[in-house]
């Protein structure tokens, strides 16, 4: 029934579906997964890279984890070149913003801006949906620490923890039994870490997998964004059990 349907994105099924958009969302069902957790003292994200091929050379650069500005990021699953356009445009209404009144952003007002873009491809004809989700991280001094999901129809809500990719489902369920609400960074890293090796395909998670974002406030007052070190990874996968310590070689 879906083939009569399907070809336009304005077009409802007599159920009342858009099939574009869920097509979108099964896209992004198979790609790497990432999760989102916020903490008492901050906000985490964590990443897996999806290795396609062994011949494939492994980015030195951030593949899931994507600066928007100094109080805002955001981690990736779906189509990346669909989401470059997005953290484009996202970077550009934060710049213009801060021009324009001379302080950062609100988060939930750049999420918002983003999602309304989003919600226009599925509104008119020869367009198709993004196909990408977001788990947006940041501070502002109206809400403190945020954490945003939104999909690929434009729809996004806040979140305490949440998941996004493949087994995204499997995950929430993890998080939903084991999330508590005077959770701190650290504990939330462990939680992230514990989630992704039960519910990623992998077999052993390693640092060449993962990748882990923070968002935090130094003891100035000011945002950081600080992108986990490999190493460091290393040993945070160890330190929680996650994975087993290299051999060291004699």
């Amino acid at each position: 029934m879906s083939r009569r349907y399907d070809s336009r994105t304005t077009i409802f099924s007599p159920e009342g579906r858009l099939y574009q958009v869920e097509y979108a969302m099964e896209a992004i069902g198979n790609a790497g997964a990432a999760i989102g957790i916020l903490a008492q003292d901050g906000v985490i994200l964590v990443g897996e890279k999806k290795v396609t091929s062994k011949l494939l050379q492994t980015s030195r650069s951030t593949e899931k984890m994507y600066k928007i500005d100094d109080h805002l990021a955001c981690a990736v699953a779906g189509i990346m070149s669909d989401a470059n356009i997005l953290i484009n445009t996202a970077r550009v209404q934060a710049q213009r913003y801060t021009f324009a009144y001379q302080e950062p952003m609100p988060v939930e007002q750049l999420v918002q801006s983003l999602c309304d873009t989003k919600q226009g491809y599925t509104q008119f004809g020869g367009l198709r949906p993004f196909g990408v989700s977001f788990l947006f991280a940041g501070w502002d001094k109206n809400y403190g620490f945020q954490l945003y999901m939104s999909d690929p129809s434009g729809n996004y809500s806040g979140w305490k923890a949440a998941a996004i990719g493949a087994n995204n489902q499997a995950a929430q369920s993890m998080l939903k039994q084991d999330y508590k609400d005077e959770i701190t960074r650290e504990e939330a890293v462990q939680l992230a870490l514990k989630v992704l090796s039960k519910t990623m395909d992998s077999t052993s998670l390693t640092s060449e997998k993962l990748e882990l974002a923070e968002i935090f406030l130094e003891p100035s007052g000011d945002v950081k964004y600080q992108v986990c070190k490999p190493e460091l990874l290393e040993k945070l996968l160890v330190k929680h059990g996650v994975t087993q310590a290299a051999p060291e070689s004699t």
